[in-house]
C-alpha cells in the first residue's frame, strides 16, 4: 500500500479484509546472530535464528530470562541490526540498512509497544490527537472521525478527548494499540504488554489484539503471562539464544 492510499484501519479496522496481494509473512529472520560485547566479555543473545512471522496472527515469543527474547523483538522492530544473517520486515532487508534507514522503516511499518503503558504516549496530546499523529507519521493521515471510530473499536470512544494522565493503565495500553495499528503497519511488536496491567485491563487489551489480528495485523508479543499465551496463534521458543522445539 502506498503512502497515498490511506489506511485500512482508518475508519473500520476490525472489518477490513487482508489485501489479496499481501505477502505471506510480515517479517522473517534467516540465520540471525546477535552478540553484545563489553570490555570484559561477549554475550551471545541470538544464535542462528531462522523464523517467519505470519500476517494476521498473534505470535508469542517465550523462553527463560536471558534467552534472547528482547533481542529478537528489537531486531524485528528495526531498532537493532543483527551481526550475522538476514532480517526482512515488510519486504525490506533490515540488516542492510543503517540507523537512519531502520528509523524510517520503523516509523512507517512497525509499531513497538513498551511494557509501561504511559511510555507509549505523549502526555500533552489527547487520545484522538495521539492516533492522528501516529497515522500522520506513517504517511497515512486520518480524520478526527476516523480516529474516533478506531478508538470506539477499542472501547475508548468515551475517552477520545482525554490525556494519558486521565486514563487507566489498561486504557493507556489500548490507546497505544490504536496508535500502533493505525496507518497499516506491517508489524506490531510488544514487550510484556500485560506486565503492568490488572486482570480486567489485560483481558481488554488482549481481546483488542485478537480482534485486530483477525483483521490482518501481525502481532509479536514477548510474555510469560498465560493469558497472552492463550490468544497465541503460534509460538517462538528461545533458550540461550537458540530456537527450541515445543
Amino acid at each position: 500500500m502506498s503512502d497515498h492510499e490511506g489506511s485500512r484501519f482508518a475508519a473500520d479496522p476490525l472489518d477490513a479484509p487482508v489485501p489479496a496481494a499481501a505477502p505471506a509473512a510480515a517479517a522473517t529472520c534467516r540465520g540471525v546472530g546477535k552478540t553484545y560485547r563489553t570490555a570484559t566479555e561477549s554475550v551471545t543473545a541470538l544464535d542462528d535464528v531462522t523464523l517467519s512471522i505470519p500476517r494476521a496472527q498473534v505470535t508469542v515469543v517465550v523462553g527463560p530470562s536471558g534467552s534472547g527474547k528482547s533481542s529478537l523483538l528489537r531486531l524485528l522492530a528495526c531498532i537493532d541490526s543483527p551481526d550475522t544473517g538476514e532480517v526482512h520486515v515488510a519486504g525490506q532487508r533490515v540488516d542492510r540498512l543503517g540507523a537512519r534507514g531502520r528509523r524510517r522503516l520503523r516509523q512507517r511499518q512497525v509499531a513497538y509497544l513498551f511494557q509501561r503503558p504511559g511510555e507509549n504516549l505523549l502526555p500533552y496530546l489527547d487520545a484522538v490527537a495521539q492516533v492522528r499523529l501516529a497515522a500522520s507519521l506513517r504517511g497515512a493521515p486520518v480524520t478526527e472521525d476516523d480516529a474516533v471510530a478506531l478508538l470506539d473499536r477499542l472501547g475508548l470512544a468515551g475517552r477520545a478527548g482525554h490525556h494519558p494522565a486521565q486514563l487507566s493503565g489498561g486504557e493507556q495500553q489500548r490507546l497505544a494499540v490504536a496508535c500502533g495499528v493505525v496507518g497499516d503497519p506491517a508489524l506490531v511488536v510488544a514487550d510484556e504488554p500485560t506486565a503492568e496491567l490488572d486482570t480486567a485491563a489485560a483481558e481488554l487489551v488482549l481481546a483488542a489484539m485478537e480482534d485486530l489480528a483477525a483483521a490482518g495485523v501481525a502481532f509479536v508479543l514477548s510474555s510469560h503471562d498465560p493469558r497472552v499465551m492463550a490468544i497465541a496463534d503460534g509460538f517462538v521458543r528461545l533458550d540461550h539464544g537458540r530456537l527450541v522445539d515445543a
